[in-house]
C-alpha cells in the first residue's frame, strides 16, 4: 500500500497588478514620469496597459495576441518600448526589492541567477582569423 499523497497549493499566479500594490506604488511612479496633460487627446488607462505588459510576460504571447481587455496592442507595446527606454521597470524593481528588504522579506544570501548555455546556430563565430594559405588562380587564368 503507498503512501497517501500530500495536496500542495500551488501560489496563485500575479495576473494583475493588485489595488494596494498599483496604488501605492506603481501609480505614484507613472504620475512623476508621466504626468496628465491638461490638453490634448486623452491618455489610455495606464493600469490597463501595465497589466498588458504582464499578460505578455507571463505568456510570452505576441504582442498583436494580447486579449482585449487590455486596450489597443499597438498603444500596449509602445508604452511598454517607453517605460523600458526611460528606465520605469528598474524603478519599479527598485522600490520594490527595497520595500520586500523593509520587511525582511528578501534572503539575499539564497539568491541565484540562472543561465542556459546551448549550441550557437549556424556554428556561431570563430574565435581566430582565419590563415591564409597561398594565392589561387582561376584554372582559366592558365
Amino acid at each position: 500500500m503507498g503512501r497517501k499523497r500530500r495536496e500542495v497549493r500551488p501560489v496563485d499566479t500575479i495576473w494583475e497588478v493588485p489595488d494596494c500594490l498599483w496604488e501605492g506604488t506603481i501609480e505614484p511612479l507613472l504620475q512623476r514620469y508621466y504626468p496628465a496633460k491638461a490638453t490634448g487627446r486623452p491618455r489610455v488607462d495606464l493600469r490597463r496597459v501595465f497589466n498588458g505588459i504582464i499578460h505578455q510576460m507571463r505568456t510570452g504571447c505576441q504582442w498583436n495576441r494580447l486579449p482585449q481587455e487590455f486596450g489597443s496592442d499597438s498603444s500596449v507595446h509602445r508604452w511598454f518600448q517607453r517605460f523600458a527606454a526611460d528606465g520605469l521597470f528598474e524603478e519599479v524593481w527598485a522600490t520594490l526589492a527595497d520595500a520586500c528588504a523593509d520587511l525582511d522579506g528578501v534572503q539575499w544570501e539564497w539568491q541565484a541567477a540562472d543561465g542556459v548555455l546551448g549550441k550557437a546556430r549556424f556554428g556561431g563565430t570563430r574565435s581566430a582569423k582565419t590563415r591564409r594559405i597561398a594565392a589561387s588562380r582561376a584554372a582559366s587564368a592558365v
